[in-house]
């Protein structure tokens, strides 16, 4: 860690904050930060071995990111005589083989061993063992973003020809629901792993999900994510497995809302945990009542925050302000047990012209081959993500703080309470921090990365964590606890 003097602006006045966390409410135990592996893991499975290791340090290691938590993709698979059209990583592989001969869609048992191949997908499965060999508790999930293409109407994993319309073909729920099931078994005892959970459908009931998408995905009506739900409640249990559902996965709030008020009661005993995703922010409260309404544990499982259109930047603070903002409000919001990141890495989208995108944390060529040397390049948003992952830790308890940049939680013995604070404007924040407490500050600005600065003075430009202990500390920064 760094340690640096702590300076206000010359230019600008000093704005006064006061932080009231309400430590002595009831609040939600917090489970951790993690992401969904694919489709980056899909590739970067097969780098050399530095190279992911690297990786998966960044990520999963204790003087990285420091996640617990990891969404395990099952790929569906298209036909081998498909040509190309998915993204770089997002042709994920399936667990099913056809015969020699077969044609049509009618051809696969789920009973047949013969038309399973559990040699698929090493590339992401790579990853389940570097994260398990990583994280003394780590949490393991698995989901689907589509059915294999024989149980499609399209034939496409990437969706239905028109946009509206479900993709699993009528009937179909059993065996989906059976191969879904199996690949949660057997790559348990491959990878001597636990998938606590299973989330079947994925954002299902969005238009995003056509024949000509370049990524797999399904849209699933109400009525569709219940049956599917209902089924894939049925496999496990038919398993002996104690892994739970997860739903529904979907893009936002509000049609998080419209999917569960149509699912019949029987469909939500099934659910073991609430899975939203934060691309878009109204009714995240409803979300959150819901949740505490059903005793459903619920996740944030699925975000990337960079601003619209912003332009691939390694080093600026504009998307890394408006992630961390976006963190904090999805905090406060849905009170969630954890916050799951989309894809950690992304593909370099500046390489063919163009401004590309900001989305993920760390930019690789995900393009380039298996063999040679990989750029790899940690980019400022990472360390906004750090300011959060490295602080606020399993165990600790969400807290509210009566200030709308703030985020707040307490450990499980009550001694160590961390704020994080959003400073997006142009004036240096003075904070007056709750009594009885001393603080540390930690600063990620246009010039520091998670930097001990003195004082309590929140810099423009700024994410700040403040560690807040009862009675006297060691004098230097604490990672990752």
């Amino acid at each position: 860690m760094l340690f640096a003097t702590g300076t206000a602006s010359a230019q600008e006045p000093t704005v006064p904050v006061t932080l009231r966390p309400a430590v002595d409410r009831p609040s939600t135990r917090f489970e951790g930060w993690g992401t969904a592996l694919a489709w980056f893991a899909n590739v970067t499975g097969g780098w050399p071995d530095s190279e992911r290791q690297r990786l998966a340090d960044l990520l999963y290691g204790p003087d990285g990111l420091g996640w617990t938590i990891a969404r395990y993709n099952i790929g569906g698979g298209d036909a081998p005589e498909t040509p190309p059209y998915l993204r770089h990583g997002a042709a994920v592989p399936g667990f099913w083989r056809r015969p020699a001969g077969a044609t049509g869609k009618d051809w696969w048992r789920a009973d047949d061993e013969a038309m399973w191949d559990w040699s698929r997908d090493a590339h992401q499965r790579w990853w389940l063992d570097a994260i398990r060999l990583r994280v003394k508790q780590p949490i393991f999930e698995a989901f689907s973003n589509s059915p294999p293409w024989f149980m499609t109407i399209s034939g496409r994993v990437s969706g239905a020809e028109r946009r509206t319309d479900d993709n699993l073909r009528v009937g179909q729920e059993k065996a989906f629901a059976a191969y879904l099931a199996r690949a949660v078994d057997e790559l348990q005892r491959r990878h001597h792993i636990t998938f606590r959970t299973l989330s079947p459908v994925n954002e299902p009931n969005t238009d995003y999900w056509y024949s000509i998408n370049t990524q797999e995905g399904a849209h699933w009506s109400p009525a569709r994510q219940a049956a599917m739900i209902d089924a894939t409640y049925s496999a496990l249990q038919a398993r002996g497995l104690k892994t739970t559902i997860a739903a529904p996965d979907e893009t936002n709030s509000h049609l998080f809302l419209a999917d569960w008020a149509a699912y019949p009661p029987a469909t939500r005993a099934r659910i073991g945990q609430i899975n939203v995703h934060s691309y878009g922010t109204v009714h995240q409260t409803a979300v959150r009542d819901a949740a505490r309404a059903s005793g459903i544990r619920l996740w944030m499982s699925e975000n990337d925050a960079p601003l619209d259109k912003d332009p691939e930047d390694f080093v600026g603070m504009a998307s890394p302000l408006a992630f961390a903002e976006h963190v904090v409000a999805d905090l406060k919001r849905l009170e969630p047990a954890a916050w799951i990141f989309w894809q950690a890495v992304e593909h370099l989208s500046t390489l063919n012209g163009g401004a590309g995108s900001n989305w993920g944390l760390v930019k690789a060529d995900l393009s380039a081959g298996p063999t040679g040397a990989h750029a790899i390049h940690v980019t400022r948003k990472y360390w906004a993500m750090a300011q959060f992952s490295r602080f606020i830790r399993p165990g600790y308890r969400l807290v509210p703080v009566d200030d709308l940049d703030t985020a707040g939680a307490l450990s499980a013995d009550g001694r160590t309470l961390v704020m994080v604070h959003v400073n997006a404007g142009l004036n240096p924040r003075r904070l007056t921090l709750p009594t009885g407490w001393r603080a540390q500050m930690i600063v990620t600005d246009a010039t520091r990365t998670v930097a001990c600065v003195a004082g309590n003075t929140a810099p423009p430009r700024a994410i700040v964590t403040l560690i807040l202990r009862r009675g006297a500390y060691r004098g230097r920064c604490d990672s990752v606890s």
